[in-house]
């Protein structure tokens, strides 16, 4: 009798311990965040998130196509929950690895930029923009890209080189599309010989080079995108941002649940609360991210869409030509010096 109570009891304890280490894998309070964005972001929208919530976030931070590469290798036994940044573009490529989820707050997005797939979720998005120095400029008049071919400016430019940056090439498949209505025109690629004419052989080293050249005084005018040069508004610097007369493509960035997730409860609220008014209008207000709400706030910073001419890119025949568009600018480029 001893002897099957002391069974029963060791039984029980089992029960007991096995229940709780089942609790503790996938906690109430926890979610694992793997994210490339910027530390404005992640220490602004994280607490936020903790606070709202009481949920415990662990972050780890990783450039987007580690991040992907990681979640890839973790098929079998998942280790993040939520994949918080990286442009849409990419995360459209590894479907296979993301559990579909559309938020309770979809609906209140901006159209075209909602979640189309089932597995993706816009949050923010990034615009290339002309970035002016206003102690510089001058009687010059820059309101789109037909006017940085201007003679005065040769030299003065700063651009970065598509073949190695993101925003660079994003910049260069805008102004194609602007100027020359698609991708192939060669009104477009016969700008793009006279732009890198105008550079005057002077290409940045990379993307940050270019805003903050700019902002330094060490250029005119940069070709870069909207987050940086808002920043540079917002903080008082001696710039203004240009968003091209012929049009200006802006390009989501994205949140997404990885597939088997162990906190999947938490990993839904926390998409839900990056689209949620809060989350977007903190975007607006007290970073320099392009929010997509219907309703969102937005700060002195930041121009509303509604005065900016934009223009919808072509994801699909980017991504799949993606190649053939950096050889032929690297054809160009040469050729020209």
């Amino acid at each position: 009798m001893k002897k099957l109570i002391s069974l029963v009891m060791v039984l029980s304890l089992t029960i007991f311990i096995v229940a709780c280490g089942g609790k503790d894998s996938g906690s109430d309070d926890k979610l694992v965040i793997y994210s490339p964005n910027s530390e404005d972001i992640i220490n602004t929208i994280i607490p936020m998130f903790e606070k709202e919530t009481g949920i415990k976030v662990e972050l780890i931070s990783a450039g987007t196509g580690e991040l992907i590469k990681r979640i890839s290798s973790e098929t079998d036994n998942p280790y993040a929950d939520i994949m918080f940044g990286g442009s849409k573009a990419q995360a459209l490529g590894y479907p296979e690895l993301f559990e579909e989820y559309i938020s309770k707050n979809d609906g209140d997005m901006l159209d075209g930029h909602k979640n189309e797939t089932g597995f993706l979720t816009p949050t923010i998005a990034d615009g290339s923009v002309i970035l002016v120095n206003t102690d510089l400029i001058g009687d010059i008049k820059i309101e789109g890209y037909e006017d940085l071919l201007n003679p005065e400016l040769k030299g003065k430019i700063a651009a970065a080189d598509p073949a190695s940056s993101s925003s660079a090439f994003a910049q260069l498949t805008n102004m194609l599309l602007a100027v020359g209505g698609d991708y192939t025109s060669d009104k477009g690629w016969d700008y793009v010989e006279k732009l890198i004419e105008n550079l005057d052989g002077k290409v940045a080293s990379g993307s940050g080079a270019v805003h903050k050249g700019v902002a330094d005084g060490e250029y005119v005018v940069g070709l870069t995108y909207e987050d940086p040069s808002a920043s540079y508004v917002r903080d008082g610097a001696p710039v203004k941002i240009v968003y091209p007369k012929e049009g200006t493509v802006f390009l989501d960035a994205g949140v997404e649940i990885v597939k088997g997730s162990k906190n999947l409860e938490n990993a839904k609220k926390f998409v839900d609360f990056v689209i949620s008014k809060e989350a977007q209008d903190a975007f607006g207000t007290k970073l320099t991210n392009r929010p997509l709400r219907k309703d969102v706030e937005l700060g002195d910073h930041m121009t509303p869409l509604s005065d900016i001419n934009i223009i919808e890119e072509d994801e699909e025949y980017v991504k799949d030509n993606r190649d053939e568009i950096i050889e032929k600018y690297i054809d160009v480029f040469t050729s020209v010096q």
